[in-house]
């Protein structure tokens, strides 16, 4: 028996399964650290969109954001901006929230508004770049 078996507080399967006492909290950190990685990737071109639509009325928004390039780097920057907000936001409800019946409706509302607020940004994408 190595040192880790001897001092390990986890369950044999805990060991086989490799998880947690939460069970998906790896997921969610590698899932963090993914859309942390895009958004740092998209940050500049997002910083160069947004200077090019500073000053401009609707007509100049729907013709920058007109380009597939730019719609699609902007998309791709709200979904992975608002998907690390969500995980962001329930590590911090597991956390620091101890009612389980609290804890249970802070992540749904967080699930909740998460993809509002993502829905929101595209539906208004999409408007834009078609010139609606």
């Amino acid at each position: 028996m190595n040192t880790e078996t001897q001092s390990s507080m986890r369950t044999p399967m805990s060991r086989v399964r490799r998880l947690g006492t939460a069970k998906s909290g790896t997921g969610d950190f590698w899932r963090q650290r993914l859309t942390a990685v895009a958004m740092v990737l998209l940050i500049v071109p997002m910083i160069a969109i947004v200077m090019m639509l500073l000053g401009r009325n609707q007509a100049g928004a729907a013709q920058i954001l007109g380009s597939p390039l730019i719609a699609i780097v902007t998309l791709l920057f709200v979904i992975a901006s608002c998907w690390h907000m969500k995980i962001g936001v329930q590590v911090v409800i597991e956390d620091y929230v101890h009612t389980e019946n609290l804890k249970l409706a802070l992540i749904m509302a967080n699930t909740f508004f998460s993809i509002a607020v993502a829905l929101a940004a595209i539906y208004a994408i999409f408007k834009l770049s078609s010139g609606v």
